[in-house]
């Protein structure tokens, strides 16, 4: 194997790359990033990285989840704080449910670039070059938008920076404190069937909080209690973007990522010879690895010693993304082979990227499919004794129309009204919420499951 530089993946094939028109640019558009300070820091990925070696024995939830694309139009305070107090309160129906820690990864400043299934777009008989992301061109449909324009990637940067500032504000001053955990609740999810079960779960966390400080245990002398260790999360598409943010680590020598605290690998990219992999070999993040129907078992056990191969927990999240009708055929031979071998790993559920459909003009996720996926991940899992480590979703804290379902039903001719994602249909918040307390379900069922094993040894 070649010796590992932040930029041998220079050398490798490479897929889904954009086309510059102009590499000068592009060359001191990157010149310029790695001169910019960090996004994160090293500390933070390795201290994400215990935690997720918590969820890879068990001990712990992974809830990832966010925008599909973030853009640089919806950037603003309050998509952001929304976006924050939803997680917050899937994060809460999931840790109380499960009794386990939940670690909290957004898929957020940074997720910009986005795969694309064809190079060129074409309507009414034009055909431009796809929108691959705000990082690289428009989403408007005209030849000057669709160009890629590396100056973007400086746009990128600079809300991923702001995005940032903000999100450590409400993880670290108090607006996690569980003593807010009422004030959470967003207008439109109040009246719904997800915010009466979990105004009556706030309740009874407030009735535990109003004990504990009873007895001199409150989130003035117990600093868990109103603050939250919140991280970053995005796909590591724009390999020039991520070596320009790549950084030696001067406690211990080692590169990492800054651009955000754990990056993955996409399903389109995961070619063990090509340049993607070999990126992200070379650094300490963490890493994802999304792995869709066309992975076989020998090619996972490949991908898993070529990004962790001395086997670390918490190094190596393996995202399954098969979609509800596949996910039974697919999963288990996976699970299977990465037990045999012994891989300490993370299993979480993609439930979104694999049901996805068209309906009334629009794509669109059913909720009752995203439902089945995860009820089928968890199934496979406890059949084959293993954890069913985490859940993967695209949400939003907006009130949108872009997955059909949920107890506040979205129908086919509801999308219309408030479709506004740049990219792929989000859960919004309510749906969000609603799959979180099955999640809860779910985890309680397997705790239940183990204790009454436990208590049969």
């Amino acid at each position: 194997m070649t010796k590992w530089s932040p930029n041998s993946w220079r050398s490798k094939p490479i897929s889904q790359v954009p086309a510059y028109p102009d590499k000068a640019v592009l060359q001191e558009t990157e010149a310029r990033l790695a001169t910019f300070p960090p996004l994160v820091f090293a500390g933070e990925a390795r201290k994400l990285k215990k935690q997720l070696a918590q969820v890879a024995a068990g001990e712990a939830f992974l809830l990832q989840g966010g925008d599909c694309a973030e853009s640089f139009a919806e950037h603003g305070a309050d998509n952001i704080r929304d976006f924050f107090r939803v997680f917050l309160q899937m994060s809460v129906v999931l840790t109380f449910a499960g009794a386990q820690p939940v670690v909290k990864v957004g898929r957020i400043a940074g997720q910009f670039a986005k795969p694309r299934s064809s190079d060129n777009e074409t309507r009414d008989g034009v055909t431009l070059p796809s929108y691959r992301g705000d990082i690289i061109n428009g989403i408007e449909f005209d030849a000057a938008s669709r160009i890629p324009d590396p100056a973007r990637q400086t746009m990128a940067y600079r809300q991923s920076a702001a995005t940032l500032n903000l999100l450590r504000a409400f993880a670290q001053g108090g607006y996690a404190s569980l003593e807010n955990v009422h004030s959470w609740m967003l207008g439109f999810v109040s009246d719904s069937p997800q915010g009466e079960r979990y105004a009556a779960l706030a309740s009874r966390i407030t009735e535990t909080m109003n004990f504990m400080s009873a007895i001199g245990i409150s989130s003035e002398t117990n600093y868990s209690l109103r603050e939250t260790d919140f991280y970053t999360s995005h796909e590591a598409l724009l390999l020039g973007y991520e070596e320009a943010l790549t950084r030696v680590d001067s406690t211990s020598g080692d590169w990492y990522a800054t651009s955000g605290h754990m990056i993955w690998i996409g399903d389109r990219t995961r070619q063990p010879d090509q340049a993607h992999i070999e990126y992200c070999r070379g650094i300490k993040n963490p890493l994802g690895l999304k792995c869709g129907p066309s992975i076989s078992p020998d090619g996972l056990l490949e991908l898993i010693d070529l990004l962790n191969p001395e086997n670390e927990p918490g190094r190596l999240t393996l995202i399954a993304r098969f979609g509800a009708d596949k996910v039974g055929e697919h999963l288990p031979k996976l699970v299977q082979a990465v037990k045999k071998e012994g891989r300490n790993v993370v299993w979480s559920c993609d439930p979104m990227h694999g049901n996805t459909v068209t309906a009334a003009g629009y794509k669109t996720r059913p909720f009752d499919r995203i439902l089945r996926e995860v009820q089928g991940f968890f199934d496979i899992h406890r059949a084959e004794g293993t954890h069913p480590g985490g859940i993967h979703i695209e949400m939003t804290g907006k009130n949108v129309t872009e997955c059909t379902g949920g107890a506040r039903a979205v129908r086919d001719e509801d999308l219309q009204n408030r479709y506004h994602t740049h990219c792929d249909p989000r859960l919004n918040a309510d749906q969000a919420i609603e799959l979180a307390f099955l999640v809860s379900e779910l985890l309680k069922t397997k705790t239940g499951g183990a204790e009454k094993k436990a208590a049969n040894a």
